[in-house]
């Protein structure tokens, strides 16, 4: 069974033009019913006035006539619409006087305004009242046929110009709406033929105020774009420079161990020598690929409070035999237990870079001492001491740049250890700061966390 394609989505344009044109109907259309209610009550009002004034002419006019009242006299027709209008006088309930059109007999005994007739061709609205006289009674009546003519008349009058204008408005939107969303298309059409590496700003001149704010949010993505690729590709020349030098020394190593004698002493040097680049670039890709997951990596927020204390006493637990095999002095103290709301990976892979990196840069026979305090201002700090011989402002300035390493130490490393320490801190909103330590002399970090009131 084939799946059924989905319906397109409407265009803008589209959109526009249906909403408007629908709301103009719609109002139209209510308008119309309200202005037909309203004009057929005012038309019945002002109808049924002429009637009443009518059957008062012809009381006035009863009450001054002489003659015979035996007769019937009628009246003639003096009006194209006179038929549509006809009218009764009885003296006595005898018929004395009619219009042509109007029945012999009454059309109702009530007095006041009745409606009568059995069809809408023979109905009539008449108006009854008593004459000058006692025994005198006069009806007029009109058609209401007559009446449904006017309001259609009148209703169609009002109603023709606005269906003819209706075609012409309609289009008269288009052209508005186009026209309007003119710059957007060019907007459009300039995006698109952009080359992929075009990340120039758009131009935010003479533009629509409600088209003005969509450009400058593309305008600081394309800079958000820029600064990534830059990053990214100085990133990637740092790392091949970086793979070069231990790659280079491995094979360097590796050829001296091929033409040296199966048991020289200089090829087991050689081989020594390769497995510590190996082990060198190892570490640097590691590092490498920890950064790259740092990169992509989201705010701490919505994980569960872990012990920091305890993540960090397993990666010093880790780490205990290299520095025994320096004869460095590892030590934890502080509080007992530490409850932070961060992802429990990242806070070892912090601990263990800064650890790794008091380890690596501080003499044999250096302590190190790591700390966790938490304090009254909501906060959580870690802090990493060590004995060594510390930095000066223009390195510590410069803690942090990825592959930079204090030179005239001998220690090796890649350099990303504080990029990765500081890239974490931010992605768990921390703070990371560098001094001298006033208990062992040497360097001093410290990374704190807030807490959740």
């Amino acid at each position: 069974m084939s799946a059924v394609p989905a319906r397109a989505p409407w265009s803008l344009q589209a959109r526009l033009l249906v909403g408007i044109l629908g709301a103009l109907i719609l109002v139209t259309l209510v308008t119309t019913a309200v202005v037909w209610k309203q004009t057929r009550h005012e038309l019945d009002e002002l109808l049924d006035g002429h009637l009443a004034q009518a059957a008062a002419l012809l009381v006035v006019h009863q009450a001054q006539a002489k003659g015979d009242d035996d007769a019937v006299a009628e009246a003639p027709e003096l009006h194209r619409y006179g038929p549509r209008v006809a009218f009764q006088v009885f003296h006595d309930g005898v018929l004395t006087l009619r219009s042509a059109n109007a029945p012999r007999t009454a059309w109702t005994e009530q007095d006041g305004f009745v409606t009568v007739g059995s069809d809408h061709e023979s109905m009539w609205r008449v108006f009854a009242t008593q004459g000058a006289q006692p025994d005198v009674r006069v009806l007029v009546a009109e058609q209401i046929g007559a009446r449904r003519s006017i309001l259609r008349a009148v209703t169609s009058g009002m109603l023709l110009p606005l269906a003819l204008a209706l075609p012409v408005l309609g289009i008269a939107l288009v052209i508005a709406v186009r026209q309007g969303l003119r710059p957007l298309n060019r907007l459009s059409t300039d995006i698109g033929q952009r080359r992929a590496d075009d990340l120039q700003p758009l131009a935010e001149t003479g533009l629509a105020l409600e088209i003005r704010p969509l450009v400058q949010a593309l305008n600081g993505l394309l800079e958000r774009i820029d600064v990534l690729l830059h990053n990214e590709r100085r990133f990637t020349a740092d790392a091949a420079h970086e793979l070069r030098t231990p790659i280079a020394a491995i094979r360097m190593q590796a050829q001296v161990a091929m033409g040296a004698d199966a048991q020289s002493p200089d090829r087991m040097k050689a081989l020594s020598q390769v497995m510590a680049g190996c082990d060198r670039a190892t570490h640097l890709v590691e590092q490498l690929l920890t950064l790259a997951r740092l990169e992509q990596a989201s705010a701490s927020a919505g994980h569960a409070p872990v012990d920091a204390v305890a993540h960090t006493r397993s990666v010093l637990a880790a780490l205990a035999p290299a520095a025994l095999a320096r004869g460095q002095t590892l030590t934890l103290d502080g509080a007992d237990t530490v409850a932070l709301a961060v992802a429990p990976t990242l806070l070892e892979v912090l601990v263990r870079n800064l650890v790794d990196n008091a380890l690596r840069y501080s003499p044999a026979g250096a302590q190190i001492q790591v700390h966790w305090r938490q304090d009254r201002a909501n906060s959580a700090c870690l802090e990493v001491h060590d004995s060594g011989p510390g930095l000066n402002e223009a390195d510590s300035a410069r803690l942090g740049e990825r592959f930079f390493r204090v030179l005239g130490t001998g220690a090796s490393g890649s350099g990303l250890g504080w990029s990765i320490v500081r890239r974490i801190a931010q992605v768990q909103g921390a703070t990371v700061q560098a001094q001298r330590s006033a208990a062992l002399g040497g360097l001093q970090v410290s990374v704190c966390w807030p807490l959740a009131a």
